[in-house]
């Protein structure tokens, strides 16, 4: 079992910048990625960036590339954003992938309880 708690949203205006944070904790050393998601009202979750448990190997979306860096320190992972766009509200979660694969929620096994991001106009 892996327990991830989300951590750092909030409302910010057009052009700000947030940090969100994942505490992870339990089988972290089986763990192989680490993901954000996003989901916003009547809208699907959708990808937002990954990073490799072991090593720095990342993946983002197009929709956030050269404005989003996930980065991961010990057992916390990390979402810069800098940026930011009324788009990118939505609830943002973090989760544990333990097999494979990055990019499609359903590589994933372990999620957190999600943290709200606003970002106004």
């Amino acid at each position: 079992q892996v327990q991830l708690v989300e951590s750092g949203g909030g409302l910010v205006q057009a052009g700000g910048s947030l940090r969100l944070s994942c505490a992870a904790s339990g089988r972290t050393s089986s763990i192989y990625v680490m993901g954000w998601f996003r989901q916003a009202p009547g809208k699907t979750r959708e990808f937002v960036a990954a990073i490799r448990w072991s090593g720095s190997d990342t993946s983002f979306a197009d929709s956030v590339k050269g404005r989003f860096t996930i980065s991961r320190d010990s057992a916390m992972v990390y979402l810069q954003m800098n940026s930011l766009k009324p788009e990118d509200t939505a609830v943002y979660y973090c989760a544990a992938g333990m097999y494979g694969g990055r990019t499609w929620y359903r590589d994933y096994d372990y999620w957190g309880q999600g943290t709200q991001v606003t970002v106004s106009s």
